[in-house]
Order: C-alpha cells, then sequence, then structure tokens
C-alpha cells in the first residue's frame, strides 16, 4: 500500500524537490529508455516482455468474436490459479467493432433478454464487458466470453472489493430514435447513462441492471473506499464533478443510497482546471464538504450543472480513478495551463460519510499537472503499483506523441514504462493481478489485451 503521507507530499512535477524529512529513496530500476520491440506493437524497458491476451475479432466460447475498443478493465484470482479478467468494450451502437457480427438475428432468446437494451432487435447497442480466464502459467486463455451485453460507450469503472467489477457508461443516449453523425438512425429501447455491476464469478452472460440511484450522467470510472464502502466517481465533461454514493448498504449497492458531489470550503463552485489563470496550487490541501444531489436520474444531462449551481467544484474532464492506499487518485484530462492534464488526490475525512466530518473534513490535493516539467501528457486510466507509484494511461491529441505508460514516483519524479509508438491509439485500463506479478493494459483501438512480465520493483 501506498504511504499517504508521503504520496500527498511528494507526488508533483518532475522537477519538485522532495519533502524534508522524507528518508526514502526512490526506486531507480526504470529508466525512459525502452527498447523497440521487433513486432511493432508495445515498446518497453530491457527485460520485460508481453503477451497478448484479447485481440479484437478473435473467436470466443460463447460463439461470438471479441468485441474492440478495449478500455478499463480489472483482474481477480480465480480457481486453480489461473486469472479473471473483466474488461469494458467502449462501443456505440453505430460501431464496426462489436462482439455480435452479423449473428445478433440467429442469437436466442435466452441471450437477448439479458441484454440492456436491444435496439427493438435493429441496433442493439454494442458496449459492455467481456470475461477472461487466463493461466498464467502457460500465456493461454481457457475460456472467453461476453458477460454484459446491450449497454453503451463502456470506458472506465472500477473493482470492488466484494468481487465485482463497476462498469461505467459513458454516454447519456435517451430511449427512442437518435440520428448519429454519419446519419444512420439508432433505436435505443432504454436511456443510458448508468453504472452496471459484474460479478467476477460470471460463467456467461448476466443481466443488465443498471443502478440508477447511481446517478445518470456521462460516467467515466469508480474506485471504493474499502473502509466504508463509499463509491467515488468521475464523470467525463470538460466541466464535471467528483461524486460520492453512501450507499444504504455497503458492497450491496442495488439497495440504493445518496449521490453527492464535492465541494471546497470557502471556494463555492470552484473551478480546478487552471486554464486561463492558476486556481489550484500543486501541493495545496484544500477542505471539502459534500453537496446531496436531487433529480439524480433525470431527462437532461445537467447534473453537473445544477451541482456546480449549489457549490459544487468542477473539473476539467474527470477520467481515470483508483484506490490509493487510504485514499483515492483520480486524473482530469485536459487540466492544466498546457491542457495536458492533472492528478488529483482525495484524502477521506476520519469520518467520511457520517455527521461528524465537518470535525474533520476531507481533503482535496493537486499532485501534479502534465507539461514542461512532467512526462505525461493527458493522462487517463491510472491505477496503484504494488511498489507504490501511480501509474498512467496516457490519451494524448498532441500529434506529435504517442500514448504509453507514466509512472510517478513517491519522490514526484517521473518514468516511462511503455509506449505505444506504432500506432495513434490511446493505451487504457491498466491494472496488476492480485499477486502483483503481471501488469495488465489495452491498445484501445483496435483492441487488445497484454499481459507484461518483467522484474517489477519490490
Amino acid at each position: 500500500m501506498i504511504d499517504r503521507r508521503r504520496f500527498l507530499q511528494c507526488v508533483v512535477a518532475a522537477a519538485a524537490v522532495p519533502t524534508a524529512g522524507y528518508a526514502s529513496q526512490p526506486n531507480r530500476m526504470f529508466s525512459n529508455e525502452l527498447q523497440p520491440d521487433p513486432n511493432q506493437l508495445f515498446d518497453l524497458p530491457d527485460g520485460f516482455s508481453y503477451t497478448v491476451v484479447s485481440r479484437c475479432g478473435d473467436p470466443m466460447s460463447d460463439g461470438l468474436t471479441v468485441p474492440g475498443a478495449h478500455d478499463g478493465m480489472a483482474i481477480f484470482d480465480g480457481d486453480n490459479g489461473k486469472l479473471i479478467i473483466v474488461c469494458n468494450h467502449e462501443l456505440a451502437p453505430t460501431s464496426k467493432l462489436g462482439g455480435f457480427g452479423d449473428a445478433y438475428a440467429d442469437l436466442p432468446e435466452s441471450t437477448k433478454s439479458r441484454l440492456y437494451d436491444r435496439g427493438s432487435d435493429l441496433t442493439p447497442h454494442l458496449g459492455g464487458t467481456t470475461t477472461t480466464i487466463y493461466d498464467p502459467r502457460n500465456r493461454k486463455v481457457d475460456r472467453q466470453f461476453l458477460s454484459l451485453g446491450g449497454t453503451a460507450v463502456n470506458c472506465a469503472g472500477g473493482k470492488t472489493p466484494w468481487g465485482s467489477w463497476l462498469t461505467c457508461e459513458e454516454s447519456f443516449i435517451g430511449a427512442g430514435v437518435t440520428k448519429t453523425t454519419p446519419g444512420i438512425e439508432v433505436k435505443s429501447d432504454q436511456r443510458h447513462g448508468y453504472v452496471f455491476e459484474v460479478s467476477a464469478s460470471a460463467t456467461g452472460l448476466v443481466n443488465a441492471v443498471p443502478l440508477k440511484q447511481m446517478g445518470r450522467f456521462v460516467h467515466e470510472a469508480a474506485a471504493v473506499h474499502e473502509p466504508t464502502g463509499i463509491v467515488y466517481l468521475t464523470e467525463d465533461q470538460w466541466h464535471s464533478l467528483f461524486y460520492r454514493f453512501l450507499p444504504n448498504v455497503p458492497g450491496q449497492l442495488q439497495e440504493g443510497g445518496r449521490l453527492q458531489a464535492l465541494a471546497i470550503v470557502g471556494e463555492e463552485a470552484k473551478s480546478t482546471h487552471n486554464w486561463d489563470r492558476v486556481d489550484i496550487a500543486v501541493d495545496r490541501p484544500l477542505a471539502t464538504y459534500w453537496i446531496d444531489l436531487d433529480d439524480i436520474d433525470g431527462d437532461v444531462d445537467d447534473l453537473r450543472l445544477r451541482g456546480a449551481g449549489l457549490g459544487a467544484a468542477t473539473f476539467a474532464r474527470g477520467e481515470g480513478l483508483t484506490a490509493a492506499g487510504a485514499d483515492v487518485a483520480f486524473a482530469c484530462t485536459i487540466g492544466g495551463p498546457a491542457k495536458m492534464g492533472q492528478v488529483f488526490v482525495y484524502e477521506p475525512s476520519p469520518f467520511e460519510g457520517t455527521a461528524r466530518e465537518k470535525e474533520s473534513p476531507g481533503q482535496l490535493r493537486l499532485l501534479a499537472q502534465g507539461g514542461e516539467n512532467s512526462i505525461f501528457r493527458n493522462c487517463d486510466n491510472l491505477t496503484e503499483a504494488p511498489w507504490g507509484d501511480l501509474i498512467v494511461c496516457e490519451d494524448t491529441v498532441d500529434s506529435a506523441a504517442s500514448c504509453g505508460l507514466v509512472g510517478v514516483r513517491p519522490d514526484g519524479s517521473q518514468y516511462r514504462i511503455a509506449n505505444n509508438a506504432y500506432s495513434d491509439s490511446e493505451v487504457a485500463g491498466v491494472c496488476f493481478s492480485p499477486d502483483g506479478e503481471i501488469m495488465f493494459v489495452n491498445i484501445q483501438y483496435p483492441g487488445m489485451t497484454l499481459a507484461i512480465t518483467g522484474h517489477w520493483p519490490a
């Protein structure tokens, strides 16, 4: 686990000086030198290698094909040393990378009935999750199948301590007919913009049930605060909110709860973007409070606007989100003066989610911003590494740069772990096996999952 105090003090721009009294030395195993991949797929440091676990278009065990646009994912322990990979597929109903192919009409009713939105069987929604049973000993896939279907634009999500994956729709498609940019009419039977839960123990397609009390908005990611069961949520909008869901029954999200938005004490409707001027200084703690939200399952995509109107802070495209020791860290992809991204950490109150949290409020800190003194460009998905660093996926629009993985040490220095120098695809879904031995990451387009092995830091 990360040392929270050290992380809050030290994960800043690459040129930052370690805080006085921080005596441990950062791990210097990685350098910024990567070895060109002879297969022209993914460059890694010397001594590391990858295995392709999942690839768009490959046949699956259920007769479907692997959907494309691999995004957020999580890894769980399975039986007999095997691993369970639950992976999002960020697909709109008009995508050419869906897993049904031309076989949708021939699917049995027992399969179609489990999909969230069949699109009147004309334009079934293609987002969802796949589950892969992977044996790391022989680097082979045992089984692979669609585990959630009929959802829209499943971007990121979050792993729960009770053995499930929360998959988030980055969509606000309504029921009815929608005309897309290419002039295609999409029929939707359901409204979208929800979180769905997929058990890691599922052996096939689960019933798709939206967790509506977690709000309807353009969801990005989720992270569970294990001591309380509170779920934090990000929103991929230019002026988004940072949310938390207080469940009525921790670990049983279907039992409902309250949705709130974060606000900064003494700074009503504070913008954290740092675009036109620096409003939020790096490493400056900001006391916070939470605002109750109403009409959270509305017909209009204005929850963030109404929340800001009540005083909630706004963020520049909240995306990746992860538990980081006792805290949660999240990325804002276009934050900062250079619009190259920001990394925030929220430190929960010792009384998080209770009436006593005013006695010792939670704190928000801006830990890093992309720019001249930072390696990362447009940070997106992120995770905490077993050795305590943050690992950040890039999704840059900089045509002169490619997307890869960047590590941030507790002293603030940064290092490149990997690079996708061979396509313009973002990388996504970075996470580790429960034993910390294997890093998994996705190259989003057309879509594949890599398992990376090597001598990771202790």
